[in-house]
């Protein structure tokens, strides 16, 4: 087996896939030590992979590059690594399992913070609501399972796909039942048109930076991310129509209403020329719905979307406006592709969970209560987030939203790859903006959710505000003078 190349983007991975490992007792050492070790026993770093040098990795997790030396030696003293002068430190070619192919497995924080054990870290690396609504424990208190029926429905329960249908006619966007696949959440969704609509080697295009659960799915189809920078006014139309124009990839990715991470919305006759310009090329469009429908301004949420348009591929989801817990998501597309999807998910899992489609139905019969109360919540949370920051960390930056349910914060100085791991020890999981972003920018942001409880997020600030004192206690003037140059 080749070793793995060493990169900048090996390296990040790599932090990433070391998850929250300072978050047990002990010497820090001894605990990148077990989480390296873990790595190695499990395969995920495979025999003869390359690991960064003492001092970059040591900078990457915000430590002494004596606690990278002495987790190293530990686990070459164990036999499980390598350690020569001129040829840096690899995992040991050990009796393992034969080599098989390799599988892609995410190294995003967003999801690697979900499989770990819960401890005190507050995560405000994965955005969802803290808790569900009252009436979704109705819904579900309420339910009457169907007497004959086998409760597989690959494309959906159909009076859920027709409400959803429902939905997109108030909007003003005719839609039958047919156009309409229930799955498994909006992630399941992109995972279905990724795998049906790119090929190894297709050109995608992506906003950057954008919404990381996409990027992995993109990347593992082996398609090329094509990444066009995003504004204070969503992402640049005029060079996305020239990417279209110039590399007619497979397949565009976006989201313009709250886009995650930044919050921005893509105004009406950019999201028209977006359209017009995919349908041109004959280049399908997917358009991320997931947090439409979060709009702090009851009048933003009646603004036309890109299906108003013309054709349109659209992703939506409960997850964020109901409870991450409720897994109902659907994707809006013409009846032929629609229909190859609900064979395709029909492979995977026969269709979703019965009893939460039902209690969707529910929920969608009276869902304005529900959304009104969720806007609310959000909106709050938004305007107590921005005021902490502004009381404790000042010289943080970050713009406004009028929806959705992240900030896009810029740091002074620094990278929110290193100072995200320094947050993880004091207690905070935020997500860094390189992960983001495919184009390699974004390396002094970071990404921050506001839809927990209050106290939560207080806390969650002075945490931070505790990090950055001890990740930035001050630049020398001289240096900060230089640094403003450089910049």
């Amino acid at each position: 087996m080749e070793p793995i190349p060493l990169s900048p983007h090996t390296i990040d991975a790599l932090v990433a896939r070391l998850g929250r490992w300072s978050a047990g007792r002990g010497p820090l050492y001894l605990l990148l030590a077990a989480r390296l070790r873990r790595l190695i026993d499990e395969g995920t770093l495979p025999p003869g992979s390359s690991l960064p040098p003492d001092r970059r990795l040591a900078t990457a997790l915000s430590v002494g590059r004596t606690t990278v030396v002495a987790a190293y030696d530990t686990l070459r003293q164990e036999g499980r690594l390598v350690r020569r002068q001129g040829s840096g430190t690899r995992v040991a070619r050990a009796a393992l399992a034969p080599d098989r192919p390799r599988v892609t497995e995410t190294s995003n924080p967003l999801f690697l913070h979900l499989l770990e054990s819960p401890d005190d870290v507050i995560l405000l690396s994965c955005a969802a609501p803290s808790q569900p609504p009252p009436e979704l424990a109705e819904a579900y208190r309420s339910l009457v399972l169907p007497d004959a029926d086998l409760g597989y429905h690959p494309a959906g329960l159909p009076a859920l796909r027709a409400a959803v249908a429902a939905r997109y006619e108030a909007r003003g966007v005719p839609t039958g039942p047919e156009r309409i696949l229930v799955t498994t959440g909006a992630q399941q969704g992109l995972s279905l048109l990724t795998r049906l609509l790119l090929a190894p080697g297709d050109g995608v295009l992506v906003e950057a930076p954008t919404y990381p659960g996409a990027l992995d799915l993109f990347r593992e189809a082996a398609a090329v991310p094509l990444p066009v920078a995003v504004g204070p006014d969503g992402v640049d139309v005029a060079e996305a129509v020239r990417v279209m124009e110039r590399h007619r990839p497979a397949l565009a990715y976006v989201v313009p209403r709250f886009q995650n991470p930044t919050g921005t919305v893509l105004p009406p006759l950019a999201c028209r020329r977006l359209v017009e310009a995919a349908n041109a090329v004959g280049m399908p469009l997917v358009d991320d719905e997931v947090l439409t429908d979060l709009a702090f301004d009851t009048g933003a949420a009646e603004e036309p979307s890109l299906s108003s348009y013309g054709e349109v591929i659209s992703v939506g989801s409960l997850s964020k406006v109901v409870w991450g817990g409720l897994r109902i998501g659907w994707v809006r597309g013409p009846a032929p592709l629609i229909a190859r999807l609900a064979r395709l998910k029909a492979l995977h899992d026969l269709g979703s969970d019965l009893p939460s489609q039902l209690a969707a139905v529910r929920l969608l019969d009276d869902f304005a209560p529900v959304l009104a109360a969720r806007t609310a919540a959000v909106r709050a949370g938004h305007d107590h987030l921005r005021a902490e920051l502004a009381r404790r960390l000042p010289s943080w930056s970050c713009a406004p939203t009028t929806g959705g349910q992240t900030l896009w914060v810029r740091l002074p100085h620094g990278d929110g790859v290193s100072f995200a791991q320094l947050a993880l020890r004091h207690g905070v999981a935020v997500l860094p903006g390189a992960t983001a972003d495919a184009l390699g920018g974004s390396l002094r942001h970071l990404r921050l959710h506001f839809l927990a409880p209050p106290e939560v997020l207080t806390e969650a600030v002075r945490r931070l505000a505790a990090a950055w004192a001890e990740y930035a206690p001050g630049p020398e003037p001289e240096r900060a003078a230089l640094h403003a140059i450089v910049v």
